[in-house]
């Protein structure tokens, strides 16, 4: 399909590829050679992957035809110009990809937006004499397309082409394949995007994006703590002990012990075990608080300073500290018998005179939780005081047991499948 600049003259040629499959090839006097199976790409560095060549169907056997020997896609047919076909059978070489086999109907990740999109077709275009893979109909046109030929073959809809730049396919499932997903396209998704990504793929394709996203451990971590508590059993399961208390290790303490909690009984002894002493520890102590309350809720890791630090102190030990950075929007004070006397937010640190000691800009008597408080309790203290960093306080009023943070809250809040409810999904079939 030949498509036109302003003035009309032809720039580009345009074409479906399921107006390819099983069309027959023809040789220069239009007699019948064979039938054509599939394209062959071979994915690299380029934006738009180049046509390589064609498997045909001759005489029963799938052979590999060049595509500087193909002279054109015409109407119901694809014609030879060779003078003869090598009958050597069709072998697939690294790297290279079978558009129809290998990508026609199946997930495809778009990183723009990071979706998952379905190759309903696949476009390709002959751009200086070389036939290219331009981009994905994610839409239901070609579905309709192959019901009402014809009809819906006029044109093609630009806001419903995907670019292939924008494109990455699982390619896990091909024999050959000697690429995966890669980490640097990913890394540039927010962890919750990539989680959204693998609970709408399948376990094979979400195997495969955390693969790749394991290439960083912290990444990976930060897309685990993303991940509905299903998909993380679905992959905890399938690993080692070992690999699965690495795998908490780097987790938020409070979210590793959410997972364990969950996780088979006869396994949680052993990964515990496998876990880093200081990991461990504050695991095991969250593990004995009631999940239903603020201390099954609150995260041990949190910034506590004395009173007497200078706000530029505390602004770099916001800078150098280990803790989550959510819990790092409050900075806690406290006086020399330890026990806590007020509060301050980031933001009020960074307005604060450098100089300043702490207590010039702390809020006295901070309002707290206990650990023994049950969500609804919790979230009321949260809200009537407008908490975005709730201190659990111990029974004494002294010792604070960690924070409960307002995305904390919201998670437990939201009924489970929330994304999908509310038409945020990663899903664009």
């Amino acid at each position: 399909m030949p498509i036109q600049d302003i003035e009309g003259a032809v720039t580009v040629e345009i074409l479906h590829l399921s107006s390819v499959i099983k069309r027959p090839l023809v040789d220069r006097a239009g007699d019948r050679l064979g039938r054509v199976q599939d394209l062959i790409v071979r994915v690299g560095e380029q934006p738009h992957p180049p046509i390589v060549g064609l498997v045909v169907t001759i005489g029963g056997r799938d052979l590999f035809v060049p595509i500087r020997k193909i002279s054109g896609f015409e109407p119901g047919r694809v014609r030879f110009e060779g003078e003869r076909v090598d009958l050597r059978r069709f072998e697939r070489r690294p790297g290279e990809l079978l558009l129809a086999r290998d990508l026609m109907a199946r997930h495809l990740i778009n990183f723009v937006g990071g979706r998952l999109i379905r190759a309903n077709e696949i476009e390709l275009a002959r751009i200086d004499g070389v036939w290219e893979v331009v981009g994905v109909d994610p839409s239901s046109r070609p579905v309709l397309r192959r019901f009402l030929p014809g009809r819906l073959d006029q044109g093609i809809r630009s806001g419903a082409i995907v670019d292939w730049e924008s494109i990455e396919p699982f390619v896990a499932h091909v024999p050959s394949a000697r690429l995966r997903i890669p980490y640097r396209k990913l890394a540039r998704l927010h962890p919750a995007q990539i989680a959204d990504l693998v609970e709408a793929a399948s376990h094979e394709e979400g195997e495969e994006i955390i693969e790749a996203v394991g290439q960083d451990r912290e990444l990976e971590a930060d897309v685990f703590e993303e991940l509905d508590t299903e998909h993380q059993l679905e992959f905890v399961r399938s690993r080692s002990d070992t690999d699965a208390a690495q795998l908490l290790a780097s987790m938020a303490p409070d979210d590793a012990a959410d997972l364990i909690a969950e996780v088979d009984q006869e396994r949680r002894l052993p990964i515990l075990d496998l876990l880093p002493e200081v990991q461990q520890r504050k695991v095991r102590s969250l593990l004995s608080y009631n999940p239903e309350t603020a201390g099954g809720l609150m995260s041990p890791d949190f910034l506590c300073l004395p009173e007497s630090e200078s706000v530029a102190n505390a602004l770099a030990a916001i800078h150098t500290s280990t803790a989550p950075p959510e819990t790092l929007n409050v900075v806690f004070a406290t006086n020399v018998e330890g026990s806590v006397v007020g509060s301050v937010s980031a933001v009020r640190l960074i307005q604060g005179e450098p100089t300043a000691p702490l207590t010039s800009v702390i809020g006295p008597n901070p309002a707290h939780v206990h650990a023994d408080w049950d969500l609804g309790a919790t979230v009321r203290k949260m809200s009537d005081f407008n908490l975005t960093v709730a201190p659990v306080m111990d029974g004494d009023h002294r010792k604070m047991l960690g924070v409960v943070t307002v995305d904390d809250a919201l998670e437990v809040l939201l009924p489970n499948g929330w994304r999908r409810d509310f038409g945020i999904t990663a899903a664009e079939d």
